[in-house]
């Protein structure tokens, strides 16, 4: 289920491929050992392009592995450097969409300090100073009974950031048992899905925006 498909190819030139990130699937190898997205790209544009050599495909961001959404690889050195840039310098814009506990009537923004425990592979919310500060704005979409549809905008790019902010003002993501939802989805997926990606392309400096849909899955319909 998890294995990469060419049908979630949103995007591909000569120097780029943007992937449709399924929930549960690896953008980078772990200690898991478990196939991931970049290695499993590369032996799909092997056989694709039929080269006989190594194939090259660099890794640009990353989201979680229960996330869904936008993923964008580099295929040549030269964009993977132009583009880690970007991000570097915050030039890209990325846009989420997350089902969230409750309910969420406002638009609004927060701010906090945030501090990464390596153990449990978790963020907290700290005391001023001593953390690295997380600022994110939301939007609410739709209201449900028990949930809120909401766009979420990240101004930085903290470890676990919309997951731990949002749970943090009492409204978790559906399915993650991680930072306080009331139960888990059946797929073992987070309802959080990178939507949209806006940035430069690193060759042509054509301005991009590469959008996915959200996942028609259980977990996301109300």
């Amino acid at each position: 289920m998890n294995s990469f498909s060419p049908d979630q190819i949103l995007f591909e030139d000569n120097h780029l491929i943007a992937i449709n990130k399924r929930a549960g699937q690896l953008v980078q190898g772990d200690k898991t050992g478990d196939a991931c997205l970049a290695d499993e790209i590369k032996a799909f544009l092997k056989v694709k392009y039929n080269k006989p050599g190594n194939v090259f495909c660099g890794v640009i961001h990353r989201l979680d592995r229960p996330t869904s959404g936008v993923v964008i690889f580099a295929k040549t050195s030269k964009a993977l450097e132009r583009m880690n840039a970007q991000f570097r310098e915050k030039l890209t814009d990325k846009s989420y969409v997350a089902l969230v506990h409750g309910k969420l009537q406002n638009r609004d923004s927060l701010v906090h300090e945030l501090r990464k425990n390596e153990q449990k592979n978790k963020s907290f919310v700290v005391d001023s100073g001593k953390g690295k500060e997380a600022r994110l704005s939301y939007n609410p979409i739709k209201v449900f009974d028990s949930y809120t549809l909401i766009e979420v905008n990240l101004e930085t790019g903290r470890h676990h950031q919309i997951r731990c902010q949002l749970a943090h003002i009492g409204h978790p993501l559906r399915g993650d048992l991680k930072y306080g939802a009331k139960r888990s989805n059946e797929d073992g997926s987070i309802c959080l899905h990178s939507a949209k990606l806006l940035f430069t392309h690193p060759i042509t400096k054509e301005s991009m925006c590469i959008a996915a849909e959200l996942p028609k899955t259980s977990a996301w319909i109300q």
